[in-house]
Parts: structure tokens; sequence; C-alpha cells
């Protein structure tokens, strides 16, 4: 196969950032998505419907001319957000869920949830009035081994929150583990689960063996191998449970490369070859449509998109850097060949 045209797709998890970075950032996911759910760690982190709908505005003022890129907003959960907040929420157009970021589980998560239980209230709210809810799924407590801290949520955390909230719709982010897997099958389908392209093709061998790659280091943490193969298994199973969110976290490169280890991979400059690629090695590339393009519209309640765009199997490298002005981020696979190209313009 030479070409592959699918219905345009969707990034159901994605970090642009603001201000100078946003404007460089934000190109990349237009030129190939139809809509993406943003994700709301700044700093400050976008806590009420009004500073999302700012944040919005900027995001529409980035893009380029002619584009239809559509941002969905979200709100970042707090110990001190409100139900009240919640109804606002419900009743406007552009806000669609709120992302649980357990405190300090990763960038800018400082203001996030100390104890799930103090937002009981807030997801009674959410259930109420059908408004999704995005989990990073880890325990932060530092006896905790990194490589056990999504596990650990599920058993401690989310399995409560699906007991005592049996009707709220919940997203896992970047699923990382079989364990994971396991869970968002064996739930109800009110529980969904985004899959990144890191976390499909590279395990923590990539990350750590001859030397540390800062480049590969995200949050969650790439794990084994075994756990690797169980994300392909679920990302090319057909299951509407699974679908597309590249968690694409831009960090400029003297962060990345630093003492501090920036989490985050940015992958938005080829999200969607990369898929392609990692379905391609499983001979699953019918099964890429319906992860990239539908599943994620369906569980979101959102019509599927209707145009389409192609791609061709044609070599290509990733440049070292992309720049602008004083601006340098270092993609993912800098330097390195890629064999599906996006096709300019592709969109019909």
């Amino acid at each position: 196969m030479d070409t592959l045209t699918l219905i345009q797709p969707d990034d159901w998890h994605l970090h642009v950032r603001n201000g100078a970075l946003l404007k460089l950032v934000v190109p990349f996911t237009a030129r190939q998505f139809a809509r993406a759910i943003i994700m709301p760690n700044l700093q400050p982190p976008v806590t009420t419907v009004a500073m999302a709908l700012d944040y919005r505005r900027e995001i529409l003022d980035a893009l380029p001319a002619g584009s239809s890129f559509t941002p969905l907003m979200t709100l970042y959960l707090t110990d001190n957000t409100s139900p009240a907040e919640i109804k606002k929420v419900a009743e406007c157009e552009h806000v669609y869920a709120l992302k649980l970021y357990p405190a300090g589980a990763t960038t800018n998560s400082d203001a996030g949830v100390s104890e799930v239980a103090r937002v009981y209230p807030v997801l009674a709210a959410m259930e109420k009035f059908n408004v999704p809810l995005l989990i990073h799924g880890e325990v932060t407590a530092s006896e905790y081994d990194i490589f056990d801290r999504e596990k650990l949520f599920l058993e401690q955390q989310l399995s409560d929150i699906v007991k005592n909230f049996p009707n709220l719709r919940i997203v896992l982010e970047h699923l990382t583990t079989k364990e994971a897997v396991d869970f968002v099958q064996e739930a109800s389908d009110k529980v969904g689960a985004t899959i990144t392209p890191q976390h499909l093709l590279y395990n923590r061998n990539t990350l750590l063996a001859g030397g540390i790659k800062p480049h590969y280091y995200c949050l969650p943490i790439l794990k084994r191998e075994e756990h690797r193969q169980a994300l392909l298994k679920a990302a090319t199973s057909g299951n509407p449970k699974f679908f597309l969110g590249t968690d694409s976290a831009p960090h400029q490169t003297h962060a990345k490369e630093s003492a501090c280890g920036c989490a985050g991979c940015f992958s938005a400059h080829a999200a969607i070859e990369l898929y392609v690629e990692a379905f391609e090695k499983e001979n699953a590339l019918d099964k890429l449509e319906g992860f990239a393009s539908f599943h994620g519209a369906d569980f979101y309640g959102l019509p599927r998109n209707t145009r389409k765009v192609t791609l061709h199997k044609q070599d290509w490298q990733v440049p070292k850097t992309y720049n602008q002005a004083s601006l340098e981020l270092t993609p993912l696979r800098a330097e390195e060949t890629l064999s599906w190209q996006l096709a300019p313009a592709s969109l019909d």
C-alpha cells in the first residue's frame, strides 16, 4: 500500500501552551486534525469557563489563514472547583470536560487535586450535567515506584470513582500499562481511554538504554515491552473505548535537555504519521480510521468528521529542530526518517 486515505482524525489530548510557543505549535496540529481537546495546565491553570474562552480565542488567533481547526476546551480541576462552575461548563458550547491532575503528577500540576475525595461534590455535578472527566491516572506519593504509579492509581482511586459515579463519563488519558488496558476493557461504556504514539512505538529501553534520552521522557513514563504490546493490541483491536490522543507536549530544547528534565514528547509535527507507523507494523492499517477518526468523536457525542486526509508512503527526514525567533523545539524522532507523509493540502 502506497497511499492511505482516512476521514480526518481528531486529537483527544493535546498541549499547545500559550504565548509565542502556542503560535509555533498550533499550525502543526491544525494541518492534520479537525479538532483537539486542549489541556488546561497553563500557569496559571485554566480553572473557569471565562479563562477557557480567553484561551480559546488565543488559539484561534494563532491558526493559519483559512484553517477550520476547532479547539475543544477543558478546565483544570482543583480542590476549590465549585459545582456551580460545572453548570457553566454544561451551558458553554466551547468547553467539553474537566481534567483531573493529581497534585504534582506532571508539568504544571502543582495546583491539582490533593485528594480525590475532596472533589466528589464536583464529580457528582459532572455526572448530573454529563460533563466528562479526563484523568491523568497516577499516584504521586514519593514512596511509590514511578513505574507502578498508574497501576496503583487504578487500584486506589479510579476503581472508587467508577463505583461511586457509575454514570460519569471518564477518559483515562495516555494509557501506559496492561493493567490500565484491562481496567478500561472491563469497565462500562462510560469509560474510555487515549493512547499516545510514543507509548505505542517505544518502551523504556528507548528512554534509558545507552544513556538517558530526554526527548523520550514523558509522564506517565514509558514502560516495559509487555505493556507496549498490550497498548498496541488495544489500539488495533477496533474496540471503540480506545482512541487517539497524542499528548503532544512542547518544551523548548534547552528545558528538555536541562537538569529539570521537563516531561513531555513533542509529536504534533508528525502525529498521524507516527500512528500510521505503529499500525502498519501490526498489519492493522484497516483499524486506524476507527481509532483516529471515529471512536473519540463517538465517545464525546460529537459528529464524525466528513473531510478526508491522504498520506503517501514516502520517506522524509524529521528536522533536528523547529525554530521561531528565539524558540527552539526538538521534535520526537528528530533527524530520523519516517516512511509515511501527510500529503500537503490533502483535505478534500
